[in-house]
């Protein structure tokens, strides 16, 4: 049972490890550990969503609390409608870009304040073993909504084009088709597998894995499209493509949005605030600086960006991940208006993407690079120890900056690993400092 509770939500192997009698207990437990009265839940194209659904709406409804159902649709608009509806909490039934026979529950609080393990998922987990839930006197009442007019105003409301651009939109047979639905006519839109199947016949629903953008760069370059957008499974992801069909990497997409929202002077004068994912190029800090904006580095993790922004008022965060998460959202993921900040910003600029992308490819990434480590300490030690002239700190992982190069290295949450990034001004460079800290790493 433990192994389904995550750092950051639960997911399991249905029905072996993610079941119905597992899913009522959660939506008990989750009830209990919240004193929920109004719970929305969305959920995705999976054959098991809908079973999962019923069970774990079962559960919530025995406890006496209210359940709002979404029915299919995105995770951000599943945030949406936490935020629009005031409910006390909501869950996704999802398992993201994990392949067809793997499910889970993303969950919130109230205005959309993530649930991760520190901060609840534990506690629910606790709730589910013990299984011993206080009977209510009331049963709560399932009723649905449609978020998708809510979600499509709000979009709309933020769109600036001033010319249909053409954009190729992979949909991985997945939930990006709900995400978009509502723009889709701003747009002229060449599908991809938009057809919904939880089985996931053309290809793995993770544009983090780019050999998945094989087919979208090819189709851009063959349409002559502006630029491509790639959807994971539940549309909180997204890797785009520019117009060349070449891979924009997910830390200078968050300067090109940065560049959208600093175009526009912040309401109170003061300088605009805007996450970036430590991971991420320099080149992200310096645009976000040299455009106006207030710059803030941020550890992995959406639990600790969302609560990040919240704390500093940012407005926009983006991690190196594909996650881009807006304030207008609630504090949350919206691949939509990632859409239409980017289009904004062709048309404002009136370049092509490749033309907006080129400035800020002026470094040398070795891109995360995985390693199986038995014993961690001693590895970690020496790599202190043997920089410990550079500006060193430890927000996630230790971290290291010089003049001309810097380097992350953090353990992985869910296995063995140490994950290690490595910039420099120059390719060699960046070369050298990777080879000699993996040999430390891997002996």
């Amino acid at each position: 049972m433990s192994g389904i509770f995550k750092a950051y939500d639960i997911r399991g192997i249905y029905p072996e490890q993610l079941n119905e009698e597992m899913a009522e207990k959660i939506g008990r437990a989750f009830v209990t550990f919240l004193g929920a009265k109004k719970v929305v839940i969305g959920r995705d194209m999976r054959p098991h969503s809908v079973p999962l659904f019923n069970a774990l709406a079962k559960g919530i409804t025995e406890q006496g609390c209210d359940v709002v159902d979404l029915g299919l649709c995105s995770t951000p608009q599943t945030y949406h409608a936490n935020g629009v509806l005031k409910a006390d909490g909501s869950i996704m039934i999802t398992a993201s870009h994990n392949t067809r026979e793997w499910n889970g529950f993303k969950l919130c609080r109230k205005d959309d304040v993530p649930i991760s393990g520190a901060t609840g998922i534990a506690d629910i987990q606790k709730l589910v073993e013990e299984n011993n839930f206080p009977a209510s006197d009331v049963k709560g009442t399932i009723s649905t909504y449609d978020i998708s007019a809510d979600y499509k105003k709000f979009l709309r409301g933020y769109a600036k084009m001033d010319r249909k651009l053409k954009v190729v939109a992979d949909f991985a047979n997945a939930m990006g088709s709900y995400e978009i639905a509502g723009i889709e006519d701003l747009f002229e839109i060449v599908p991809m597998y938009r057809e919904l199947d939880g089985t996931f016949p053309n290809h793995e629903a993770n544009p983090l894995h780019t050999e998945t953008l094989d087919a979208i760069r090819k189709k851009v370059v063959e349409v002559g499209a502006d630029f491509g957008a790639a959807f994971d499974g539940d549309a909180d992801r997204c890797g785009f493509v520019d117009d060349k069909g070449e891979i924009i990497p997910m830390d200078l997409f968050t300067a090109l949005i940065a560049q959208d929202i600093l175009s526009e002077p912040a309401a109170n004068g003061e300088k605009t605030t805007i996450l970036y994912d430590l991971r991420s190029s320099r080149a992200v800090r310096e645009c976000i600086e040299e455009n106006g904006g207030r710059a803030l580095m941020s550890r992995v993790g959406h639990a600790f960006i969302k609560q990040q922004m919240r704390e500093n008022d940012a407005v926009f965060a983006g991690e190196l991940s594909g996650h881009y998460y807006f304030k207008e959202n609630f504090v949350a993921e919206s691949q939509g208006l990632a859409v239409i900040k980017l289009a904004n910003l062709i048309c404002k600029k009136n370049q092509k993407v490749s033309e907006l992308v080129a400035p800020l490819r002026k470094y040398f990434s070795s891109g995360e690079i995985n390693s199986k480590v038995a014993d961690v300490a001693p590895i970690l030690a020496k790599i202190k120890a043997d920089y410990a002239d550079g500006n060193m700190f430890e927000l996630y992982g230790i971290s290291v900056e010089y003049k001309d190069w810097w380097f992350n290295i953090r353990c992985s949450n869910t296995e063995p690993l140490l994950r290690l990034i490595v910039e420099a001004e120059k390719k060699e460079d960046m070369e050298k400092r990777r080879d000699e800290l993996l040999k430390i790493i891997r002996g």
